[in-house]
């Protein structure tokens, strides 16, 4: 019976389409569809990526000559040599990575046009990989490039308090760039450290694809993560992973009750008579 009804619901819908007037209809083909309404900035809570289609502009068209320097050249062909000469579109991944470090944290539309001339395939190919990511950026981001997590063990120990002190701090919305151009605020779901939340992650651009830094920085408080900020606008390296001075790496608070010795080894089996 489900199919019927069903059947019936879509018919009643398209005879409402039908019978509307000109009108309406040529405001539903005007009105924004729920994506690009949030695309463009007015739901940045729901979507953690900017744009998600790319629009030519002056600073990123595929009319831009782009090509890889020659130190990062000769980490594309050591990247492509871990793949069978037909099988080159696998290094899309790395190649799109590096181009971004070099790029300073982003990737325009030349640069994957680059890659599939290298990797020897349409540029389609690239774009379908550099969009389905949210690894790879394809708009501006500051050569210190915050993301914080956003996933619920995050949330729950405090992450929209830290998002909310980075963009009051630093004057800016989620995605937008500092007047300097130095930092920009992400969003990031599960960086797989929630025993330390919250946290945030770190990739400098500041040196380019040579002196590029990816961290983690943990337990944070708004406090600390505004102490973060402004250590790395100093050119300064705050201490990587957790921040609370009572705790090593993602142990408890004031060291180990257990587990103070070598484990003990499973015992021997004799495996032939299992």
């Amino acid at each position: 019976m489900l199919l019927p009804t069903a059947a019936r619901l879509a018919a009643r819908r398209l005879l409402g389409l039908a019978s509307s007037s000109a009108p309406e209809a040529a405001a539903r083909r005007l009105s924004p569809s729920p994506i690009s309404y949030a695309a463009v900035g007015c739901s940045s809570r729901l979507f953690s990526t900017a744009l998600n289609y790319h629009i030519d502009s002056p600073e990123n068209n595929p009319d831009i000559p782009w090509e890889f320097t020659e130190a990062n050249m000769t980490k594309v062909k050591e990247i492509l040599s871990h793949y069978p000469s037909n099988y080159k579109q696998s290094g899309i991944i790395p190649m799109l990575d590096l181009a971004q470090q070099q790029h300073g944290g982003w990737v325009p539309v030349a640069a994957m046009n680059a890659i599939a001339n290298i990797v020897g395939v349409a540029p389609i190919r690239v774009y379908e990989v550099a969009t389905f990511y949210t690894m790879f950026n394809r708009t501006k981001v500051g050569k210190y490039h915050l993301l914080v997590c956003g996933t619920t063990p995050c949330m729950i120990r405090g992450s929209r308090e830290i998002e909310e002190a980075l963009l009051e701090h630093l004057g800016v919305k989620r995605n937008e760039l500092t007047s300097d151009g130095l930092f920009s605020v992400g969003e990031m779901e599960c960086m797989g450290c929630c025993v330390n939340a919250p946290m945030i992650a770190v990739a400098d651009y500041s040196k380019g694809s040579e002196g590029y830094t990816y961290n983690y920085y943990e337990d944070l408080t708004p406090k600390r993560v505004v102490e973060i900020v402004e250590m790395l606008r100093r050119g300064e390296t705050p201490p990587r992973g957790t921040q609370n001075p009572e705790r090593k790496n993602c142990g408890p608070a004031g060291g180990n009750t257990t587990l103070n010795s070598e484990p003990k080894p499973p015992p021997c089996r004799d495996l032939d008579a299992c």
